[in-house]
């Protein structure tokens, strides 16, 4: 059976077929109260702002981005943990948006999260064994207690740890344990989409190369696909099919990942790219960074236009006044500019960076 091209609205032409997860206008804003004995609604934080994305069966999409942008929150209204303020999101065809907690909980199953904080995440009365089995207890997925430890024996198995061990507390694991316990927690369910915030982010650098060796394993023997939340460009790179830049609540550039890392085309994806040193030293010494100025503006109140213009280089440096006027008024829509994926600058331009 032949797999059909499509053009979507997150990434170009992928050969992946129907999404498995499509977001379309998604918006996540929180409301600013004002001051006085009557609280009224003065303003709003736009945490997500407008995101368009599809997920793939079988596919890592990577969603990068500053600290603060929105990545964590954009996350967390897919999986409807914190009620999306407008927009649509897909999951096989039905829609999550606006589904209250019953309607939601058989499709929890399908689609789980694992948390950036394996310190926090895991509630430390319990022992590994009620944690990883808790799951499988509420939706009743075991027919008796003896089911139910080979099934948690088995998931512990899986994610690599002694399964002798799940008589004890989370404090009694290193963090690369913890996510461990997290990951087989998420997986007890069998679900077909992972969201990952920050996975490794919490872990020290040399036992990140286990957790995120284990992730690859575990989706291709199980047929996951995963949502890779991250700020980490190095972790995105390894694991990522498809990479997703995120900018003050919005998507500014997608594209697969060898594309985006070698021909960028959104001048904040260039200057977070520049950022990441190369382990040659003469060709760290000759290329030139591109240094982002300025603070990253408030989301209760982003600039007209385009939402980077602040702090772009092109914007201060290279564009005509006439050109400066339309990133002042117009703000650019994620489409193909021409550099052969999908961007939101007005006058993008690939660049080699790495």
């Amino acid at each position: 059976m032949s797999t059909a091209i499509t053009e979507h609205a997150s990434g170009g032409v992928t050969g992946h077929g129907e999404p498995i997860l499509s977001v379309r206008g998604l918006e996540k804003h929180f409301p600013i109260k004002g001051g006085g004995l009557i609280k009224r609604t003065v303003g709003a934080v736009r945490a997500v702002d407008g995101v368009d994305l599809d997920l793939y069966p079988g596919e890592v999409l990577g969603l990068v981005g500053e600290s603060g942008c929105g990545k964590s929150t954009l996350g967390r209204a897919i999986l409807n943990l914190q009620p999306a303020t407008a927009g649509s999101v897909v999951f096989q065809g039905r829609e999550l948006v606006g589904l209250d907690r019953k309607a939601m909980r058989p499709l929890r199953r399908d689609i789980q999260l694992v948390f950036q904080d394996p310190y926090a995440s895991l509630n430390p009365r319990l022992p590994v064994f009620d944690i990883v089995a808790e799951p499988l207890v509420i939706h009743g997925l075991t027919k008796d207690d003896k089911e139910l430890r080979a099934r948690v024996r088995e998931l512990v198995e899986t994610v690599g740890l002694n399964p002798e061990h799940t008589n004890r507390y989370p404090a009694d694991f290193s963090g690369g344990q913890r996510q461990r316990i997290g990951i087989a927690r998420a997986l007890a369910l069998q679900p077909k989409v992972l969201v990952l915030d920050e996975p490794v982010s919490a872990l020290d650098v040399s036992i990140q190369a286990g957790v995120i060796n284990l992730l690859e394993d575990l989706k291709s023997e199980l047929d996951l696909s995963y949502l890779f939340i991250a700020h980490d460009l190095s972790v995105v790179r390894h694991i990522s099919d498809r990479v997703a830049v995120m900018y003050l609540g919005r998507i500014i550039e997608v594209a697969d990942q060898e594309t985006l890392f070698s021909r960028p085309a959104h001048p904040y994806t260039q200057a977070l790219l520049s950022a990441i040193p190369l382990p040659d030293p003469r060709r760290e010494r000759a290329r030139q960074r591109i240094i982002i100025s300025g603070d990253v503006p408030s989301p209760a109140n982003p600039p007209s236009g385009c939402r980077f213009r602040t702090r772009c280089q092109k914007f201060a440096n290279v564009l005509s006044d006439g050109q400066r006027e339309l990133c002042m008024t117009v703000d650019p829509a994620l489409e193909d500019r021409g550099t052969g994926h999908l961007n939101a600058c007005h006058y993008a331009e690939t660049q080699s960076i790495l």
